[in-house]
């Protein structure tokens, strides 16, 4: 049997939050159903900020009212705070994904906390998730490098890891928030990670600033990680990562994979009708992927 990828589409959270395309509440629906008939099962559909910082967010709890939820489809909401997994849990997120940053520069600027202060409050808050019953997983941003503080040391993501497994998340992921992660890098952290947090399930968050994600994806599957994060069209980016670009593209994903012989269950001509409908609807501008311009292996 051929080996299964989990893809966690995130466009309608990551690819949206900094757009500067505010897409409607009624559009955003449309996108879900869109992926959602695209075969997608996992999705990142909202983020419980403060709209103030990220005001293409700022419908999420409308959002979270709307979708669909006869579809066997996990949703997932972001939150930096208490405050925001509170609200993520009263719209009935079926899990929670908490940010626990890796560097100081970048986390005074994204959440106001360096990195031992993320994980004191996850130590804090994950009680909440716990008591309601949602699973809660941990992304580790900025787990390759800092735009401000330049490299991240390998010891601290492992110590993040290991106090994330510690606090009862069910799921770590590895965000490379600016995109500057490189395959051999990959391993290194993934290696680093396995030591200090045996049992948890890994994710990969890559971004395609500087044309290495696709390479990434590559080195974390042969590494043995099953899950990936990706976003539609290779929309997406970060408000307060200077010049990060947008998240390795679904469809750019799934056709390397399903031309490897691994299986995604999503459907390869769907994504890429759904990057055409971004760029001549959903958001009116050209979007990145490759397979949205070149379409599949030729018939």
């Amino acid at each position: 049997m051929s080996r299964a990828i989990e893809i966690v589409e995130v466009g309608p959270r990551d690819g949206l939050q900094n757009d500067p395309v505010l897409m409607p509440t009624d559009m955003k629906i449309e996108f879900v159903e869109r992926l959602i008939d695209a075969g997608v099962r996992r999705m990142e559909a909202a983020s419980f900020v403060h709209p103030k910082l990220v005001p293409a967010m700022a419908d999420s709890d409308a959002v979270m009212a709307r979708v669909p939820r006869d579809k066997g489809v996990k949703y997932i909401g972001l939150a930096l705070n208490e405050r925001g997994m509170r609200r993520a849990l009263e719209a009935k997120c079926d899990e929670v994904n908490y940010v626990m940053v890796a560097s100081e520069g970048f986390g005074k600027r994204n959440q106001n906390a360096t990195p031992e202060e993320s994980a004191d409050l996850f130590d804090r808050i994950a009680v909440l998730t716990h008591d309601d019953g949602v699973p809660v997983s941990v992304t580790i941003s900025v787990a390759f490098g800092d735009p401000f503080d330049g490299e991240v040391p390998v010891e601290t993501v492992a110590m993040l890891a290991q106090r994330a497994a510690a606090a009862g998340a069910v799921e770590i992921a590895l965000g490379d928030t600016i995109g500057v992660a490189n395959p051999w890098d990959v391993r290194a952290r993934i290696d680093a990670v396995r030591k200090v947090a045996p049992d948890a399930q890994l994710r990969m968050h890559f971004h395609n600033t500087r044309n290495t994600a696709l390479a990434n994806v590559h080195a974390a599957v042969e590494a043995g990680v099953d899950v990936i994060d990706a976003s539609v069209g290779g929309i997406g980016g970060c408000p307060f990562a200077p010049k990060a670009t947008g998240n390795v593209a679904t469809e750019d994903v799934v056709y390397m994979l399903e031309r490897g012989g691994f299986e995604t269950g999503l459907d390869l001509g769907k994504l890429i009708e759904i990057a055409k409908w971004l760029e001549t609807e959903g958001l009116k501008h050209p979007v990145e992927s490759m397979l949205s311009k070149a379409g599949g292996f030729p018939a």
